[in-house]
């Protein structure tokens, strides 16, 4: 197979590269993520001004039409970076379920303000009781004059303190774990009967809880058909999975990167540590564990577009279960290797191990995607 980029790929990885090193610097990405919104706003219009929140939507809604491809190149280098902006969960995640299940009014007007960067979404999928899996929801909805009540709580909304608009899966039919009779509703965070409580996650993001207290929806705030949400839940969230991976595969590098780096300034004993064999040999599995969680990310990449299928299904879950295997391991031995300095707050390793520790449990951990993906071998 031939993995070379066409010159439109290579520009536009150059590009989310040179604005990601040149805009984000460690001691920049510290006072963006003390900022009121947890990331920097200047940042966000600058990915729109250059295109880079276009890319996954088709041309007519103002979008770059791009594949899968295109998303890991500008999530590589988001990932390198450490950015705290909601690509993922406003642009790929939320934007390709209004993509998928949207009206054409629905489109038309919500898409193109998310590909200019001027409307940011989040989606509030998950609760407490879920533990990945999407068909688990308490949340109510029930059809009033005009609209929709909501009643429940959504756990761990990452960007949802500073979202626009927040997608909500709830039950409109059925017992909690059926898995028809779900539906998705466009919910406004400042609405009556909505509250917020912000939290700060393990890797420096932003994220918060949503209660839903007789929360009053239009009719025009349904996605798609009423109770049959789940199977564009579950697709989207592959392809956030995918974009995930290759979040994790830039944060990787540059935990890797810095490792060596490290590695050939430390000296101990008269000599620099890096001319150790047994450091060397942890070096080396390192960077096998990231040339594996590389393949497995570009596949991931190539199929996270594709129809949905068995095969889809089973690729992006190894994909998964591979990256964070690897993420894990890097992570460990990054900080191994420093010693005490790389947990320290002020050096940026331990920043990325934090940042692939937290993605490890995002969308579902290693034993979740193995157990799917077994599951999968025995439909197949």
């Amino acid at each position: 197979m031939d993995f070379k980029l066409t010159e439109e790929q290579q520009m536009l990885q150059e590009t989310a590269a040179r604005l990601v090193r040149d805009a984000y610097g460690f001691e920049r990405r510290e006072q963006f993520r003390q900022g009121d919104s947890g990331f920097s706003p200047a940042f966000w219009q600058q990915l729109a001004e250059l295109g880079l929140t276009s890319v996954p939507f088709a041309e007519q809604y103002g979008g770059y039409a791009g594949s899968g491809v295109e998303t890991l190149l500008i999530m590589t280098e988001l990932g390198r970076g450490l950015c705290l902006e909601p690509y993922l969960p406003s642009v790929i995640h939320a934007g390709g379920l209004i993509q998928q299940l949207g009206s054409d009014a629905q489109k038309q007007t919500l898409l193109p303000q998310v590909a200019n960067g001027q409307l940011q979404l989040a989606v509030a999928l998950e609760e407490a009781q879920s533990h990945y899996q999407l068909h688990d929801v308490k949340t109510r909805a029930e059809a009033v004059e005009g609209g929709w009540t909501l009643n429940g709580r959504k756990s761990v909304v990452i960007a949802g303190q500073s979202a626009d608009l927040i997608l909500v899966s709830a039950r409109v039919s059925g017992q909690q774990d059926d898995e028809a009779g779900i539906s998705l509703f466009l919910v406004d965070p400042n609405g009556e009967g909505v509250r917020r409580r912000t939290f700060p996650t393990m890797d420096g993001r932003t994220a918060c809880e949503i209660y839903l207290e007789n929360a009053l929806v239009s009719s025009a705030a349904l996605l798609g058909a009423e109770g049959q949400a789940l199977p564009a839940l579950r697709y989207q969230q592959g392809r956030a999975i995918a974009a995930q991976c290759a979040e994790a595969v830039g944060s990787m590098e540059a935990a890797c990167a810095l490792t060596l780096d490290y590695l050939k300034t430390r000296k101990q004993f008269g000599q620099v540590i890096g001319k150790f064999q047994a450091l060397q040999h942890r070096m080396v599995d390192m960077r096998i564990e990231l040339d594996q969680a590389t393949s497995m990310a570009m596949l991931a990449a190539c199929m996270a577009d594709q129809p949905d299928s068995v095969e889809r299904s089973r690729a992006l879950a190894a994909a998964k279960f591979i990256v964070v295997r690897a993420a894990r391991f890097i992570a460990d031995q990054g900080i191994q290797l420093h010693g005490g300095i790389g947990l320290t707050w002020e050096y940026m390793l331990s920043h990325h191990a934090k940042h692939l520790l937290m993605i490890a449990r995002q969308f579902g951990d290693d034993d979740h995607h193995l157990q799917a993906f077994s599951a999968l071998l025995e439909v197949a």
